[in-house]
């Protein structure tokens, strides 16, 4: 069977169920006009003379037939900011309907009732659809370390003659079919660059190559459809992948483009401009549907509203900041200024006062040292600072740089605030271990020689004369400012209060992964002419001692869903190396 007597058989079988004609299919209507094909079908006995599919027209679409889809729903959206970090994109409301729903109710009017869904992120928002719905869910629990091929991987089972959908793309006319004549990938025309995938064809719409970055042509946009054969080479690309990582972050399309020459073809499937949305950023979304303008139904977005006394349209230009060891942040721009929102990592209110970070907010406004903070909430953990665009990191190779930290550490540990709360490095350990202990009794078992160690250490410090003062407790390179002018700003205080400044200098210590040599001449430029052994020692053990507490808040953190990585294993490797060295 041709491709054009394939779509005259199925617009008569969707006709015969009382589905119209997607309009926007330009392959299907072009077929449509085609008389002669028409007539061909008509003397073959496929079609009868009163323009219906007889037996024998069902019967030949019947190899053709679609067994299920399946929706890729797992990802965090993090470039749709700020929407997405209180819901799934899948599940934001387009003019009414919920995108996933709107997807899947046109999947079941086709006749697709076989659906499953592959989530990740937050993934207890979708459990009422499979009521509603009858759809079947797979877990992806590793939707924040890889791209959708994972996702993709995890549904092998699923994956025969299907529908390959994401859960954020809206369609104004239904696309999909109960019988699909071969593998395609959906797409448009358009005459400017955009983010997506442009491919290049031969005159029978077969894919050739694939490549982003273009001023205009054919993108990939919606939807695709594997039949069996691609489906299973797919997979073993995917399966070999798995101990590679090559693809880990990319999305699939970027595997099939790599393997365009052993793959089963795959053809580019065109729709008219207008019929085929997906919605990358919150602007493209506004522009869509103009409740977003003025109702948007965000939290988030009410927060500024409210904070900055403005209408919603007034707050704009939404840019994702990459996500921090403990929280994600956004800019946002209001009247031409720029400012950035602070979103509480999840499991994070359990170590953390936000009560307590707001009071060292002030106060580190008020001396001086973070002149950006403009509003924080005590209840929900979110903030909001004026964000400054031309600043560098200190670079711990520098020891210039580090002049310019340790002076402001010495401004701050000087500054006279006094507040009633503090960290408390091994006490505070200590709370976050019986934390993981009720998550797994046996968690701690394979550390229990280095928790013994820094408790020693810290033991010898008590008593020793170093007083305590008013500190960050955070001072990894991420929070320092250095600006153009030779100006120097702290920022994040959630660790802030009356504690150790051991914890201060040591941890720039741990995050430098400093050597024995390297850490003493540090401590030395902090400490001036007040040198002693003994506070070297101090601030030595501190080192340790900070090490282990951020060790284990990384353990805690991952309990809570987050991936630490590296820095775990640095936190670790650094408690014992100095520890060692002080007990020894």
């Amino acid at each position: 069977m041709t491709k054009t007597e394939f779509h005259i058989l199925n617009s008569l079988y969707d006709g015969s169920r009382g589905r119209a004609v997607c309009s926007a299919d330009i392959e299907e209507s072009r077929a449509l006009s085609d008389r002669e094909a028409y007539n061909r079908l008509v003397r073959e006995g496929l079609i009868c003379q009163t323009g219906s599919l007889t037996a024998a027209g069902l019967e030949a679409l019947e190899p053709y037939r679609v067994d299920n889809a399946v929706i890729l729903a797992a990802g965090a959206s993090t470039r749709f900011i700020p929407l997405s970090l209180e819901q799934p994109k899948g599940l934001f409301e387009v003019k009414g309907e919920r995108l996933i729903e709107r997807q899947i109710q046109q999947l079941q009017a086709a006749g697709i009732r076989d659906i499953t869904l592959v989530l990740g992120y937050k993934k207890e928002m979708f459990c009422y659809l499979a009521q509603k719905y009858g759809v079947k869910f797979i877990i992806n629990n590793s939707f924040n370390l890889k791209n959708n091929i994972e996702s993709l991987y995890l549904a092998e089972k699923a994956l025969k003659n299907t529908y390959v959908c994401v859960s954020d793309s809206y369609f104004v006319e239904n696309p999909f079919h109960q019988f699909e004549y071969q593998t395609f990938n959906a797409g448009v025309s358009v005459t400017e660059k955009t983010d997506e995938m442009y491919v290049d064809t031969d005159s029978d719409g077969r894919i050739l190559k694939m490549e982003e970055s273009r001023s205009g042509g054919q993108i990939l946009l919606g939807h695709a459809f594997w039949r069996k054969e691609f489906s299973n080479a797919f997979l073993a690309l995917a399966e070999a992948d798995r101990t590679v990582g090559r693809y880990d972050a990319f999305f699939w399309e970027w595997m099939v483009k790599d393997h365009l020459d052993i793959l089963p073809p795959m053809y580019f499937k065109e729709y008219a401009a207008g019929n085929i949305f997906e919605f990358d950023y919150f602007e493209e979304l506004r522009q869509f549907d103009n409740q977003y303008l003025g109702h948007t139904h965000s939290e988030i977005i009410r927060n500024i509203k409210l904070v900055f006394r403005c209408d919603e349209e007034d707050i704009v230009d939404f840019r994702n900041v990459s996500k921090g060891m403990t929280n994600t942040s956004f800019i946002f721009k209001i009247d031409g200024v720029d400012y950035i929102y602070r979103h509480p990592g999840d499991g994070t209110e359990s170590i953390i006062s936000r009560r307590n970070e707001k009071t060292s907010l002030i106060k580190a406004r008020e001396i001086g040292i973070d002149p950006t903070y403009i509003y924080a909430d005590v209840n929900e953990g979110w903030k909001i600072s004026v964000y400054i665009p031309e600043f560098r990191e200190p670079e711990y190779s520098s020891f210039e740089d580090s002049k310019r930290v340790i002076a402001v550490l010495k401004r701050l540990h000087s500054s006279g605030v006094q507040v009633d709360y503090g960290m408390k490095p091994w006490e505070d350990a200590l709370d976050m271990e019986s934390l993981l202990l009720r998550k797994d009794p046996n968690c701690f078992a394979l550390y229990a020689s280095l928790k013994e160690k820094i408790g020693r250490l810290y033991a010898r410090t008590l008593g020793d004369g170093v007083e305590k003062c008013f500190c960050h407790g955070d001072t990894y390179k991420p929070n320092w400012m250095l600006l153009p002018d030779g100006g120097v700003i702290l920022i994040d205080w959630e660790y802030a209060g009356f504690s150790d400044p051991g914890i201060d200098v040591g941890y720039y210590i741990v995050d430098a992964m400093y050597g024995f040599d390297e850490a003493e001449r540090f401590i030395r430029e902090y400490l001036g002419d007040s040198f002693t052994e003994g506070k070297l020692f101090h601030f030595m053990a501190y080192t340790a001692i900070i090490a282990y507490y951020w060790f284990v808040w990384a353990l805690y953190r991952e309990s809570c869903g987050a991936v630490m990585g590296q820095a775990l294993e640095d936190w670790k490797a650094m408690a014992v190396k100095y520890a060692d060295y002080l007990l020894e």
